[in-house]
């Protein structure tokens, strides 16, 4: 489970005095443990794999965004160390679908639901991400499912 591996990434970070990298271990098992808190969980549920994705999620496009405005105002320092963050979070992400294969993906389920107009993206967005949201930024996802059913 990727709960495991981040904790397991803690203490080697720990070991191996990686302060930038341990603090954002830190962070990620921070959001991860306030969601767990917000869902009211006293113990991981069974699609955690599926929780921690989206938590992780969440942060990189945070952090993406703190990225581009930093950038915009000057503050090349601060959209290094963002970009840092990022980097260490992405490793704990499940590998993500290539643009080809999303849309294919996208193409298969608008044909099983049977999608025929712009009506139907929510059926086929509820869709996607059950099957492949951990696998595709949803903001993406959003306009290659437009394109499909458009």
């Amino acid at each position: 489970m990727i709960r495991d591996d981040i904790k397991a990434a803690q203490v080697a970070a720990m070991k191996a005095g990686d302060k930038a990298r341990l603090g954002t271990i830190r962070l990620m098992l921070a959001k991860i443990k306030d969601r767990d808190i917000e869902l009211r969980t006293g113990t991981a549920p069974a699609d955690d794999d599926v929780l921690v994705t989206d938590v992780l999620q969440k942060m990189v496009k945070q952090r993406r965004e703190s990225i581009a405005m930093y950038e915009q105002g000057g503050r090349q320092e601060l959209a290094d160390a963002e970009a840092a963050e990022v980097a260490v979070i992405e490793d704990f992400l499940p590998a993500q679908m290539g643009e080809d294969e999303a849309k294919a993906a996208i193409a298969a389920i608008v044909a099983e639901l049977g999608a025929a107009s712009v009506k139907d993206m929510g059926r086929v967005m509820a869709a996607v991400k059950e099957r492949h949201g951990s696998q595709l930024d949803m903001s993406k996802a959003s306009a290659w499912v437009k394109g499909a059913l458009g």
